[in-house]
Parts: C-alpha cells; structure tokens; sequence
C-alpha cells in the first residue's frame, strides 16, 4: 500500500506517470472489488483524463502539490458535479448533482483523481453499511464481516487497496469506526473546520467530512486540502490553518511531556476483553515515549447514546422532509398530493431510514418537544462541559474507537439497539464538535483489526497527528493488509 507521499515521489521523479498509477488503481478495482464491493460507480474515464492533465504538467516541468496524481474515492454523499450521488437510496437513484461539493472541487484544484463513489448507509444512517440499497459492503480482512458504517465503502476502498485515500463523513462515529474495523486511519475534524457544503445532510450540527487513509501523515496531507473557511456554509469556521505536517514527531519525549488522558467510563462492562487489552497495552506505548499518562472522568460519556438517538433522528426528520416527489429526487406515480408523498418515501426509503425519521418526528411532535428534544439539548451541553474540564486537565484524550470489532453480516440486521451501541465510543464527540481519530493499534484472535481513538480540544488537530503519529512510528499496525485473491 503506498502512501500519498511515497507516490508523490514516484510522478516528481519520474519514476511512474500519474496515468500508471491511475490504471494500476482501477485494475485493482476491477479484480477485487466484485468481492469487496467497496464502489458503487467507478469513473475511470474521467479519472484517466485527470491524470494525463498532471502528466502533461509534469512534462512541462511544473510543480505540482502531494496531492496531485493521487487517486481517491469518495463517498456518494457528497455532490460531485456531473457525476451520479445517491447517498446509497433509491430515492436519489438517478440523481446527478449541477454542483461540486467544497470538498471534492479543492481535491480537483489540488491535482487529485476522483476514482468513484463509495457505498455507504442510505442516507449515512448505519453502522455497517449495510443499509445500502444498492449493496452491502464486505470487510477486506475477512469477507463475511462488515466493514463498519456509515462510511464503510470508503474504509474498505482503502483497506482493499482500491485507492490510495477517501472520503467519508461522520455524523455519530461513521469514518472512526468503520477505520478501527477495516484497519486503517479516519479522522472526523473539529465541527465546521471542513465545508459541508455538497454534503447531502443526515444531521446538520452533527455532520462533518474527513479522511480515511493508510498513515497518519496520508490524514494530514488530505486535511491540510480541504480544511478553511467556505462562505457557502454558514457553520464554516473562519480560522488560519496550520501545518499539520509539520505537527508530527517520531516521539513524545520533548521538555512539555504530552499528557494524555484515558477516559475510565469507556473501559470495563460492555467492552470486549482483547479490544480492551489492545487499547491498554497501546496506551503503555504511549507511555513508553514519552507521555503522561492520567485517568481521566467523563461521568456524562454514558449520556451521550440516547441523547444522540433524539437529537441525529430530530434532525434528520426535517433534513428529510425534502424527498416529497415535487422538489427532486425518484417520484412514485399517485392519483392524490398526498398519495404521491406517501408512495414516494415509501418506496424511496428503507426501512432503517423510515426508523429514524419516525423517531425524529414524534421527538419534535408538540406534545414531547419538552420532555425528549430540550432534555437532550441540556444533556450535549453537560456532555461538552465534561470534555472542557477534561482539556483542563489533559491535551489528548483516549479510549477505544469501538467496543468490539467487526461482527459477521447480518448478525445484526434484527436488532437495531444492539447496532447502535457499536457507537458508544465516538457519539460524544460529534455532540462537542471535537476532532477525533482512529488509528490502528491490533487484532483480535480472529485477525480482525482494533481501533484506537484520540480525541483533542477544538481545533486541536495538530495534536492528535503528533500523537497518532509517534504511535505510528512505534508500531507495525499501519504495516499489515488483508490478503485479497484477484480471482
């Protein structure tokens, strides 16, 4: 698996053409991804037109970014102009966006090759990728496990080798948790530091893009290109970004040893033993090179499940209320307004969909507003309070990124509470708007991988590099890949 400076490289030198690599790229694609199913459209002409646009460049002698070449996917929730984005639903079946996302329009800018779409959840609404009405995504390390949700296509492109980096978005854990089970590294940003603008909204104060890529320093590279202020979004946070390359060390040992914090109510009942073991022995790691290491109370971690079972639904409910019929997306036939409202979300949406939405609506209902919605706003509020006082106390926080890893396909399917406490560890920071990753840190005794998250204050992603980074260097975990037949 190269990284993205290591083909950088490559093209500076020479030594192969953007052309090259995007073929190499989509061979892989087409010998594994039948197996995988990590795509749900593949562009390769428009990919291969890209990359003879960098070559040409290249031979003119021109400079050209890191990004540059580099092929990538991304998950079809983001608007790509020209190209189909479903959100993996049938209600935007036939769907082709007149607009580029932020995002994808400065990976364009910055030289990078769109591949193709990832398959995700409908709608970014799932912790399995499962939910796609179009596929189900299976994990590159073992192919009849999940790869994680919502952003699961994307976690198991890169894990499968199909791209070098992708995209994802995480509303409630879904780029963090799909990476601790497919074995790569997701980074969910600080809350309004990445457009969301192009982003098709699940949950609109929740909602954020970020990288899944193989390395640490692959996550800092593709930050450092879509991360800044977007007036197109109105949550966009006008900041001056820094050099997230230049964050990472081989070592914490500096004079300011990094005080690293593990949060207690994220270990012990509910918490599988070998995730447990790996993360503990990970965090003696961290330890060993330099850091301090305190116990750390978040009492109201435990809060932030159900609030956020009242709060993503409420939201998501009136996000949704746009797939009527009239305004776009797939239209049932109807002999009434109302009949074509109703037969058009019907066969529209699936049912995990259809779920959250009548959770959203009746939380948001007149007669339970007060009791269900204002409660759970009160709870975020205690929820960020705690992670405030923690960063008093700590610069980086840590804990597992999921409490178990990945579970067979369909061992779930049935029970949906049980699906959603896979997001136990990583729903209280979309609530705080933190930045968080997930880096790999083991394998269980089945050779699925573990995840561990780091989490820092707003806007304080450079530490979660440094850190990520030393732990990196120290380990062999970004090293190993699932062994996947061309056949």
């Amino acid at each position: 698996m190269s990284s993205i400076r290591e083909l950088h490289q490559q093209l500076t030198r020479k030594e192969r053409s953007a052309t090259e690599i995007t073929e190499a790229y989509l061979h892989r694609i087409e010998a594994v991804d039948p197996q995988v199913r990590s795509f749900l459209s593949v562009t390769g002409d428009t990919a291969l037109a890209q990359a003879q646009r960098i070559d040409a460049k290249i031979a003119a002698g021109e400079e050209i970014g890191l990004l540059a070449g580099i092929p990538l996917g991304v998950k079809d929730n983001l608007c790509t102009k020209g190209i189909r984005t479903t959100c993996g639903s049938k209600i935007l079946e036939n769907f082709v966006p007149p607009y580029e996302s932020t995002v994808t329009e400065r990976l364009a800018t910055a030289g990078a090759i769109c591949l193709g779409k990832t398959n995700l959840d409908e709608f970014a609404m799932g912790s399995s990728t499962e939910n796609s009405a179009y596929q189900t995504t299976a994990n590159p390390w073992d192919l009849t496990r999940v790869p994680g949700g919502s952003s699961g296509g994307s976690a198991a492109a890169v894990s499968a080798q199909e791209c070098v980096a992708s995209l994802g978005s995480d509303t409630g854990g879904s780029i963090r948790q799909p990476a601790s089970f497919c074995g790569v590294v997701g980074l969910k940003p600080t809350y309004g530091l990445v457009s969301r603008y192009g982003l098709v909204a699940f949950a609109s104060s929740l909602d954020q893009i970020g990288p899944l890529t193989p390395t640490v320093e692959d996550a800092a590279i593709l930050l450092q290109s879509i991360a800044g202020h977007d007036p197109r979004d109105s949550t966009s946070l006008n900041v001056e970004i820094p050099d997230y390359v230049k964050a990472m060390r081989p070592t914490l040992n500096r004079r300011n040893k990094r005080r690293i914090g593990v949060i207690k109510e994220t270990f012990g009942g509910g918490l599988d033993p070998v995730v447990e073991a790996a993360v503990e022995k990970a965090i003696q790691q961290l330890q060993e090179l330099g850091a301090e290491i305190q116990v750390i109370s978040c009492p109201q971690f435990r809060y932030g499940l159900p609030t956020y079972y009242i709060l993503a639904p409420s939201e998501a409910s009136s996000n949704l209320a746009r797939y009527d019929g009239v305004k776009y997306g797939n239209r049932s036939e109807a002999d009434s307004l109302m009949s074509l409202y109703t037969e058009t979300r019907s066969a529209g949406f699936g049912p995990e969909v259809k779920r959250r939405i009548m959770i959203g609506t009746y939380t948001l209902s007149a007669g339970y507003y007060d009791a269900y919605y204002l409660k759970a706003q009160k709870v975020r509020t205690l929820i960020k309070a705690d992670f405030e006082k923690a960063f008093n106390q700590v610069d980086v926080l840590v804990c597992p990124t999921a409490p178990t890893t990945a579970f067979k396909a369909g061992e779930k399917t049935d029970d949906p509470l049980s699906m959603y406490l896979g997001d136990l560890m990583t729903i209280p920071v979309n609530l705080a708007g933190l930045p968080a990753m997930s880096i790999p840190c083991g394998f269980d005794d089945q050779g699925m991988p573990i995840g561990m998250q780091l989490i820092s204050n707003v806007l304080r992603e450079d530490l979660l590099f440094e850190v990520g980074y030393a732990y990196e260097q120290a380990t062999q975990w970004h090293n190993q890949h699932p062994s996947l037949s061309s056949d």
